[in-house]
């Protein structure tokens, strides 16, 4: 169960975010597979193939404060958008399997 809870819990911050950039995107402005990756993520993070995007999140943002823009799985890593508090944005290239940051930051 515990799982289940990260990845709502990662939801939630991504739904939760200020900012009219997210509100103004179209419906398909993720690409028409996010739905698939969303499924295909959940499923890797419950089977215990993949770490959860939140601990991921929670890692980048130790070591790089700022915040969240966007987050998703893109074949076996995610891809993690962020905002530093100096307003720079880093795309993080994170291993969905290790948790290792790959490229970012």
């Amino acid at each position: 169960m515990k799982p289940i809870r990260a990845i709502l819990a990662a939801a939630a911050i991504v739904a939760a975010l200020p900012g009219a950039a997210l509100a103004q995107r179209g419906p398909d402005s993720l690409g028409a597979d996010w739905r698939a990756r969303q499924d295909q993520a959940r499923g890797g993070v419950q089977s215990g193939r993949l770490v959860p995007l939140s601990a991921v999140i929670d890692n980048i943002a130790r070591r790089t404060p700022g915040r969240l823009l966007d987050a998703g799985l893109e074949g076996r890593n995610y891809r993690i958008r962020w905002a530093t508090t100096d307003g720079r944005r880093i795309d993080f290239i994170v291993d969905a399997e290790s948790g290792r940051i790959l490229s970012g930051g």
